[in-house]
C-alpha cells in the first residue's frame, strides 16, 4: 500500500512538472516545486492561475498569495511596505548561503508575523529567527560559500571602503573555505548596493553600516591569526601580530590585552585570579567561539533593528498572517546536535500539522452528522517528542551532563544508552566509530554522532575577551555585546573537564534550553492560528530545469511529511462534493432513476448511489455532501469519462449521418437543376431559327418607346416634390442652427459657472485637508494630555497615599507623646 502510494504521489508530481504547473493542492498540502525556470517560477500571471484553484480549498491560503501581489504591486505607496518588502534581502544577505543543493539557501528558520488593524491594513510586521547555522561563517563544505555579505563586502566596497575596513583579497581569509567561489547568474557587487539600498530604507544609518562592515571584516580577518605551540610547553604564542593588530582596530580593542586575553586567560580560584596557559588548540578554538559569537550576535541585532522598523504598534494587531520558514527534515550520513534540534523541530511541526489535518477533518464530519471513530494521529508522534524534550529526555540529560564535572560525549552517551535502552523510538547503533544512537523519526531512522554535543550545548566562549568586547571603545560592539551570558573558563581551575566551562547552575541557559522555549512559545502560536502547510520540493541537485530526481522527490515527500499527510486523509473520506454538483455531474451514470420534476438533492443523491451499487463502507451521506473513501471518486470519474466517450461517439455517428443526408440532398437538388437546364437549352436550339422569334426579339425593344412620355411626366412631379421637401429642409436647419448657437452660450455661461464651483471646492477640500491634520495634531495633543492626566492622577493618588500614612504616622506620634506626657504627670 505504501508502494502505491508512493507511486501515484510521484506520477502526479511528474504530470505537473512536465506542463509546467508548479503547484499541486492536496487536501491541506500545498505543494511547490522548484522549476529552475525564471519565466515560469517569478511570473505573476502564473501564480494568478493558481490562486483561483486554491480559492476552491482553502481562503487562507489564497488570502496570503494575494497580500503577497499586493504587497508586490503596491510598494510604492507607504513606507513601511516597502520596509516590510527590504527586509526579506537583509535577511537573505546575512542569513543565506550557496550550498550544493541550493545557490541561495537560507541557514536559518525564521517566523514572519505581519499585524493588521480592524481596517485590514498593515499595522506592523515583527520577526523571529531560530538555529543561525553560524558554524558557516568559519567554516564549509566543498563548493559551498559562506553568507552572501562576505562575498558582497568583499567584491562591492568602494577603495575607500576597503581600506577603513582592511578588506582584502578573498583568497587570504583562512574563514572562506573556497576562496572567492561564484555563484552563476549572481552579481555579487550588484547585490552588495541592493543591500546597502535595502538597509538604508530599513533606517539604517552610514554609521550603522560603517559599524556592521567592521564586525564582518573582524570575523574574516579572525581566521588569519596564525597561532604557534612551544616546544616543552602547553603555552601558545603568536609569532607575528600583524593581523590581531588590524582585528583591534576594528573591534576598538587594545592589542595587547586582547591577545593576552586569547593566549593567557585570568580565571578565578577561590578568592584568587591566575593566569592560564593556554595551547595551540584552545587559543584557536576561542578565536572560532568568539568569530561565531560575533556574528551570530550581529545577525541578532539586525533582526531586532529590522522589527523595531516594522513594529509601528505597542500591541499586536487583532489579527496577523504567520509565515514559518523552517529547514525541512535532515538525514544525513553522520548527523549532529543541529540536525536533532531541526528533526526535533520538524516532529513537533508534522504532529500539528496531523492533528490540525485530523481536526478539520473531524469538525467536517461534525457538521455533516457522519459517524466517525475518534483517531488522533498527532499521538503517532508523541512518543518520539518525548524521548528528545521530556525530563529524562535526550536534550535533559544532556543538559545535565553540561553541568556535571568531568563530564564527557562518551559518559553522555553511556548515560542516554542506560536511560533509553528499552525505548521503541531509541536504538543503539552498533558502529560506534561512525554513529553513537539512533532516533526512529516519522521520516526513518537517522544515526546520530554525539561528537562535541556538549561544547555545542553549552557554546563556551572566553570571558576574557566578552569582557574586552563589553568595555571596547567602539559604541556599536558594546550594544552588541553588553547582554552576553558568558559561560567560558572562569571555572576551569575548579572542574577538571574537557571544555573548562562551567558557572552554577541557573546562572545560564544552554542552547537546547533556549530553543525549547523559543519553539514552545512558537508552538503555542501556531495552535491558536488556522494553520496551512506548504511543502517545497527541489526536482534535481543539478539546478537543472526540466528533470526530476524520482528517489529524491520520493525521499522529499517522506522527510515534509507528505505521504504521511496523505497516508492519513486515506484513513477517512479525503473526497466529498456537495449533492447539487454530485447529481449534475454524475446523473449521466444513472438514467431514468431520478423521476422527473422537484425533488430534493439528498434523496436524489441517496437513488443515484443504489442505483450504482457502492459499497456502504466507501461512501457517507451528510447533510449537504456525499464523502468518499479515497479512490471511489476517481473510480466515478472514469466511468464518467467512458459514458461521455460513448455518448460523444453516437452524436459523432449522427452528426456525421445529418451530413452525409444533407450531402444527398443537396445532389439531388443539383441534379434536377441540371436537367431542366438541359431541357431549356434544348427548346431554345428549336427556337433561335424560326422566322417569327426573330420578328419578336427585334420588335420587343421598339414596345417601350410609347411609353417614355408618361415616365418623363411622372418623374417631373417627382422633383416638384422634392424640391417642396428641401424647401421645408432649410427652413428647419435654420431653426436648428439658431437653438444650436443659443445652447453652445448657455453651455459656456454653464462652463464658466463650472470652474468657479470647481476652484471653491478645491479651496474647501484644502481647508477640509488642513482641518483634518490640525484635528489629527490636537488628537495626538488629547492622548498626550490623557497620558499625562494619567499620570498626574497616579502622582496625585500617591501624594493622598503618602499624606495619609503622614497623617497617620502624626497620629500615632501624637498619641505617643500624649502617653509619654500623661506617663510623666503620673510620675511627677
Amino acid at each position: 500500500m505504501k508502494m502505491i502510494l508512493k507511486q501515484n504521489s510521484l506520477l502526479l508530481l511528474k504530470r505537473r512538472f512536465y506542463l509546467f504547473a508548479i503547484f499541486l493542492l492536496y487536501m491541506i498540502i500545498f505543494i511547490y516545486q522548484f522549476g529552475l525556470l525564471f519565466s515560469c517560477c517569478h511570473s505573476w500571471v502564473l501564480l494568478l492561475r493558481y490562486v483561483h484553484l486554491i480559492a476552491l480549498i482553502s481562503l487562507n491560503v489564497c488570502f496570503v498569495f494575494f497580500f503577497v501581489i499586493n504587497l508586490y504591486y503596491c510598494h510604492f505607496q507607504g513606507e513601511l511596505e516597502q520596509q516590510l518588502l527590504q527586509a526579506n534581502p537583509i535577511l537573505e544577505a546575512f542569513g543565506n548561503a550557496k550550498t550544493v543543493k541550493n545557490d541561495n539557501s537560507s541557514r536559518f528558520g525564521k517566523f514572519i508575523r505581519i499585524n493588521f488593524d480592524a481596517s485590514g491594513y498593515i499595522a506592523g510586521a515583527n520577526i523571529e529567527t531560530y538555529l543561525l547555522e553560524k558554524s558557516r561563517a568559519i567554516r564549509q563544505a566543498k563548493d559551498e560559500r559562506t553568507f552572501h555579505i562576505f562575498y558582497q563586502l568583499i567584491s562591492g566596497a568602494s577603495p575607500e571602503q576597503k581600506k577603513e575596513f582592511i578588506i582584502e583579497d578573498p583568497k587570504t581569509y583562512c574563514f572562506l573555505t573556497n576562496g572567492a567561489l561564484p555563484v552563476p547568474g549572481v552579481d555579487d557587487v550588484a547585490e552588495y548596493y541592493s543591500t546597502c539600498k535595502a538597509m538604508n530604507i530599513m533606517g539604517m544609518t552610514i554609521e550603522d553600516l560603517s559599524a556592521i562592515f567592521r564586525i564582518i571584516s573582524s570575523v574574516m580577518l579572525f581566521g588569519n591569526m596564525k597561532f604557534k605551540q612551544e616546544r616543552n610547553s602547553d603555552q601558545a604564542t603568536l609569532p607575528d601580530n600583524t593581523v590581531a593588530q588590524k582585528v583591534a582596530h576594528l573591534l576598538g580593542l587594545s592589542v595587547t590585552e586582547m591577545t593576552k586575553a586569547f593566549l593567557k586567560p585570568r580565571i578565578k580560584v577561590g578568592r584568587d585570579f591566575v593566569t592560564k596557559a593556554q595551547t595551540k588548540e584552545q587559543v584557536e578554538f576561542a578565536v572560532e567561539a568568539i568569530s561565531k559569537a560575533c556574528y551570530e550576535r550581529l545577525f541578532r541585532w539586525l533582526v531586532n533593528r529590522i522589527n523595531r522598523s516594522l513594529d509601528r504598534t505597542k500591541r499586536q494587531g487583532a489579527s496577523f498572517i504567520g509565515i514559518l520558514d523552517m529547514a525541512g527534515f535532515e538525514i544525513f550520513e553522520l548527523n549532529s546536535f543541529e540536525q536533532l534540534c531541526i528533526n526535533y523541530t520538524n516532529e513537533k511541526l508534522q504532529q500539528l500539522f496531523n492533528h490540525t489535518m485530523f481536526i478539520l477533518e473531524q469538525e467536517e464530519y461534525q457538521r455533516e452528522g457522519i459517524e466517525w471513530k475518534f483517531i488522533d494521529f498527532g499521538l503517532d508522534l508523541q512518543p518520539t517528542i518525548d524521548l528528545i524534550d521530556k525530563p529524562m529526555g535526550i536534550m535533559a540529560l544532556l543538559d545535565e551532563e553540561c553541568w556535571f564535572p568531568k563530564a564527557t560525549d562518551k559518559t553522555f552517551v553511556e548515560k542516554l544508552v542506560g536511560a533509553h535502552s528499552d525505548h521503541p523510538k531509541f536504538m543503539k547503533t552498533d558502529f560506534r566509530g561512525v554513529a553513537d544512537f539512533a532516533i526512529i523519526h516519522y521520516a526513518g531512522k537517522v544515526d546520530y554522532s554525539a561528537a562535541k554535543w556538549l561544547m555545542k550545548n553549552m557554546d563556551p566562549l572566553n570571558e576574557n575577551v566578552v569582557s574586552l568586547l563589553q568595555s571596547s571603545q567602539d559604541p556599536f560592539v558594546v550594544h552588541i555585546w553588553k547582554d552576553a551570558e558568558i559561560v567560558g573558563m572562569a571555572q576551569q581551575a575548579l572542574t577538571d573537564t574537557q571544555f573548562g566551562a562551567r558557572t552554577r547552575k541557573g546562572m545560564f541557559r544552554t542552547v537546547s534550553q533556549l530553543y525549547k522555549e523559543q519553539l514552545a512559545k512558537l508552538m503555542v502560536t501556531l495552535r491558536n492560528t488556522n494553520p496551512n502547510f506548504v511543502r517545497c520540493i527541489i526536482p534535481n541537485h543539478e539546478k537543472r530545469a526540466g528533470k526530476i530526481d524520482a528517489p529524491l522527490v520520493l525521499d522529499q515527500l517522506r522527510c515534509n511529511g507528505v505521504l504521511e499527510g496523505i497516508r492519513i486523509c486515506r484513513q477517512g473520506f479525503p473526497n466529498r462534493t456537495p449533492f447539487q454538483e454530485f447529481r449534475q455531474r454524475y446523473e449521466l451514470l444513472t438514467p431514468n432513476v431520478i423521476p422527473k420534476g422537484f425533488m430534493d438533492g439528498k434523496k436524489a443523491c441517496e437513488k443515484m448511489i443504489m442505483a450504482l451499487e457502492l459499497d456502504p463502507n466507501l461512501y457517507r451521506v451528510g447533510q449537504s455532501k456525499i464523502f468518499f473513501r479515497a479512490g471511489v471518486l476517481a473510480h466515478l470519474e472514469e466511468e464518467r469519462d467512458y459514458k461521455i466517450t460513448d455518448l460523444i461517439v453516437n452524436f459523432q455517428a449522427f452528426c456525421r449521418g445529418f451530413l452525409a443526408r444533407r450531402n444527398y440532398q443537396k445532389r439531388l437538388q443539383q441534379l434536377n437543376a441540371i436537367r431542366i437546364i438541359q431541357r431549356n437549352c434544348a427548346a431554345y436550339l428549336k427556337l433561335r431559327n424560326w422566322q417569327w422569334w426573330r420578328l419578336y426579339t427585334k420588335v420587343k425593344p421598339l414596345l417601350q418607346v410609347t411609353k417614355q412620355e408618361e415616365k418623363l411626366t411622372q418623374k417631373e412631379d417627382e422633383l416638384k416634390q422634392v424640391r417642396e421637401k428641401l424647401d421645408l429642409q432649410m427652413k428647419s436647419s435654420k431653426e436648428y442652427e439658431a437653438k444650436f448657437m443659443q445652447a453652445t452660450e448657455e453651455k459656456n455661461i454653464l462652463a464658466e459657472q463650472l470652474q468657479a464651483e470647481t476652484e471653491l471646492c478645491a479651496e474647501a477640500e484644502e481647508m477640509r485637508a488642513r482641518l483634518a491634520a490640525r484635528k489629527q495634531e490636537l488628537e495626538e495633543i488629547l492622548h498626550d494630555m490623557e497620558t499625562r492626566l494619567e499620570e498626574e492622577e497616579e502622582r496625585c493618588q500617591n501624594f493622598v497615599n503618602e499624606r495619609k500614612k503622614l497623617q497617620l504616622n502624626i497620629q500615632v506620634g501624637l498619641l505617643i507623646v500624649v502617653k509619654g506626657i500623661k506617663s510623666l504627670v503620673e510620675n511627677e
